[in-house]
């Protein structure tokens, strides 16, 4: 494994993995919050929230395999991705896809993907179509806020909705320079039809599974932050590949900018899942 990546594992591959290492030999991390883990865990689990996570990554042991898992996948994929930045094993660093759920064998939610970027496109179209993907997560959120209208967590998912409409305003400011047209921003933000999210998760598919949330099942705060993390994480990884594989300055540099700042978006959501097992 490469240094500083994160391998993704199903249950299955996991299971395998288990069974060949020493128990020594590799550390499985909960970050869920204590009531989830109380509720039931993978047996050998370390209870580590997402939160203390990022203060003490550097505590983890350095001579062992670092697996991380949550309740479907969010909140251990950027756990991962801390770990495996700070490299703080020798080993690897894995996540498990669909956290606790698709271990226990429960279905987990998947969204069909569509391919967002093609890379034989000029750079002024690359970075249309990623303004394009924040305003489909623009009125994604802006969806959530208006529907949980009124509940303490909406207004981090309102401070999304504000902050994706500033990356486009970002990309603008770099798609100024490679375009011919000279549409303000408001103008050619309103005629963005936004249907796709960044990751290439369709809006309506996700507005459907909002739509169908049980009151009485599942936390809804959680359910909404944890998929908001699995949608900035997807957000996130787009944006550092085609800042990574871009050869055109402009949109290589853009690229690089939003990915740190879905980043940021990762830690503010961090913040809030505390308070929604509180609730």
């Amino acid at each position: 494994m490469d240094e500083g990546e994160v391998r993704v594992l199903t249950p299955d591959e996991l299971r395998k993995e288990m069974a060949k290492w020493d128990e020594e030999a590799y550390l499985l991390v909960d970050v869920r919050q204590p009531s989830e883990y109380t509720e039931g865990h993978i047996p050998g689990a370390t209870l580590l929230p997402l939160m203390e996570l990022q203060t003490k990554v550097f505590d983890l042991p350095g001579d062992r395999e670092l697996v991380f898992y949550c309740h479907s996948g969010g909140r251990s994929a950027f756990a991962a991705d801390l770990a495996a930045e700070a490299e703080v094993t020798e080993r690897g660093v894995y996540n498990l896809a669909g956290g606790i759920m698709a271990w226990d064998g429960r279905m987990v939610e998947d969204y069909p993907r569509v391919q967002v970027f093609d890379k034989r496109k000029s750079s002024a179209e690359l970075l249309m179509t990623a303004m394009n993907l924040e305003k489909g997560a623009f009125r994604f959120y802006a969806y959530i806020v208006e529907k949980f209208k009124g509940e303490p967590y909406a207004k981090t998912l309102e401070d999304l909705s504000r902050a994706e409409e500033g990356h486009a305003r970002t990309i603008y400011r770099f798609w100024e320079r490679t375009a011919s047209s000279g549409k303000p921003f408001e103008a050619l933000f309103a005629e963005l039809d936004g249907e796709i999210l960044e990751g290439g998760r369709d809006l309506k598919t996700l507005m459907d599974q909002v739509d169908r949330m049980d009151p009485a099942g599942r936390n809804p705060c959680m359910a909404l932050m944890e998929l908001a993390m699995a949608i900035e994480h997807s957000a996130y990884d787009l944006y550092r590949t085609m800042a990574v594989q871009g050869e055109d300055s402009a949109a290589r540099d853009a690229f690089w900018r939003i990915a740190q700042a879905e980043k940021a978006h990762m830690r503010m959501l961090a913040r809030a899942i505390p308070d929604c097992a509180a609730s």
